[in-house]
């Protein structure tokens, strides 16, 4: 049986629900939705720009608690609240996910947060 290594952001988020950040079982590793809030400070870019490049670098943190990066990425899932918010994303989603080319999917859908204007779900492979 592999071991389950579970990784937090320190968001309050985490103990309010029960989750972590991501957990990492044998060579995979589940990065959960994260949205924009910056979690030292419990605030949120009012700009899905912002938000993007927020929800990139606590993904990028967690990756790194892990072991990887980016280019192991294997699958991302996006969620936004309005699907136009979407292709003014493309640029910063290229710039972290184009060498890895993962399989993805776009839903559009409510956020729990009415502030968040995109969420992010990962998962990667160590090498």
């Amino acid at each position: 049986m592999s071991e389950r290594r579970m990784i937090s952001s320190g968001s309050t988020f985490e103990a309010q629900v029960g989750y972590s950040r991501a957990v990492v079982v044998g060579d995979h590793v589940y990065v959960s939705g994260t949205t924009g809030f910056d979690y030292a400070t419990m605030t949120i870019a009012e700009d899905v720009l912002g938000q993007t490049e927020q929800c990139l670098r606590n993904i990028e943190h967690a990756l790194g608690e892990a072991g990887c990066t980016f280019e192991q990425v294997v699958r991302v899932r996006y969620l936004l609240p309005d699907r136009a918010d979407f292709e003014p994303c493309w640029p910063l989603l290229r710039k972290a996910f184009g060498q890895a080319r993962p399989a993805a999917t776009m839903l559009v859908g409510g956020l729990l947060d009415p502030r968040a204007r995109i969420e992010i779900e990962v998962d990667a492979r160590l090498d």
